[in-house]
């Protein structure tokens, strides 16, 4: 365990993925589900969105959800081409998961799947499964209604989540993945600038008077990205989520929707791949402004991100890692 300063830790991969496993055994996730919770977090370190990494483990370790009565996954609506999902209150990354490998086999079988999955929370980089459907050669949409911590255009109080939307296209190369949230500012970065007393940036977010704050600890809502704009597309997405059953998520928030094709129900794969490939190099070639370097597509820097950090491992803050290293021991309950 390397230290780079007083304030930072950088850690091999292995030794990043073997701290959050052991936190959350510690905490009381049987192996299969650490597993999945850590592989998703560590993909997100990698592709440098170090809030959605290792201290999200503590984000998920501390959050009251988890101390309800867990259900395991179940069906509650089933065709050979959809299925609406019962999360049973376990974690989202866990639960968007197993959707998402029920829709990958789905539409590879019937060339179109839609999966929607309630009473779940804290689902993670959507960018994740749209890229687990793009590299088993399936376009994919992912949608999320999630807690409501944005306030829209001329609000005082929130009133729809972060509420992301996600593509993921195969290529002839590597998939082409765009995930956006539709907020100024994403609530798992939020809770990690309050856990570090950092101030956030300009004009993300009100406090409870409806006032700009900088103080992450004050905020009572984050504020929508491009004003109406971020809100449609917000409200677009809490739309898909009520058709992903959230009027029957517990907290009648969450809803999670994700829709896969193929692409030969279109256009032959080959085509479609070639065809997609030539479409986006002809964007990275087009005249560049004076200064800059590339024209450079969504999720590329993640990539690139993934690649570099595969080898020299992942830098984390040094509180980070003590609350990780110190966490206590817990008990979840059994699932039923």
């Amino acid at each position: 365990m390397p230290t780079i300063s007083d304030t930072r830790v950088r850690l091999a991969v292995d030794e990043a993925r073997a701290l959050s496993e052991q936190t959350l055994l510690r905490r009381g996730y049987d192996e299969e589900d650490a597993r999945i919770l850590t592989d998703h977090m560590i993909d997100a370190a990698l592709c440098g969105y170090e809030y959605s990494g290792l201290p999200k483990v503590l984000n998920i370790a501390e959050s009251p959800r988890q101390l309800r009565p867990r259900r395991h996954i179940r069906a509650v609506r089933e065709t050979p081409v959809s299925a609406l999902l019962d999360g049973g209150n376990n974690n989202g990354m866990i639960a968007v998961y197993h959707a998402t490998q029920i829709a990958i086999r789905k539409a590879s079988e019937h060339g179109f799947a839609v999966v929607g999955l309630n009473n779940s929370w804290m689902s993670g980089r959507s960018a994740y499964y749209v890229e687990m459907a793009a590299r088993a050669g399936l376009i994919c949409i992912h949608t999320v209604s999630t807690i409501r911590n944005v306030a829209p255009p001329g609000a005082a109080v929130a009133a729809t989540g972060t509420n992301p939307i996600a593509f993921g296209f195969p290529t002839a190369g590597e998939p082409l993945v765009i995930d956006m949230g539709t907020s100024a500012f994403m609530g798992t970065e939020l809770q990690l600038f309050e856990r570090l007393g950092k101030p956030l940036p300009e004009g993300v977010a009100i406090d409870a008077q409806g006032k700009p704050t900088r103080d992450a600890a004050k905020v009572s809502a984050i504020l929508s990205f491009g004003g109406y704009k971020g809100f449609a597309l917000a409200l677009a997405s809490q739309a898909m989520g009520v058709f992903a059953g959230s009027a029957q998520d517990a907290e009648k928030i969450y809803g999670y929707m994700i829709l896969m094709m193929k692409p030969d129900l279109l256009v032959p794969m080959e085509d479609y791949r070639r065809d997609m490939s030539a479409m986006l190099a002809e964007l990275k070639a087009t005249p560049r402004q004076q200064g800059v370097d590339e024209i450079r597509l969504p999720g590329e820097r993640s990539l690139r991100e993934r690649a570099k950090n595969l080898k020299a491992g992942l830098e984390i803050d040094r509180k980070i890692y003590d609350a990780l290293v110190n966490f206590p021991k817990g008990t979840l309950q059994e699932k039923t």
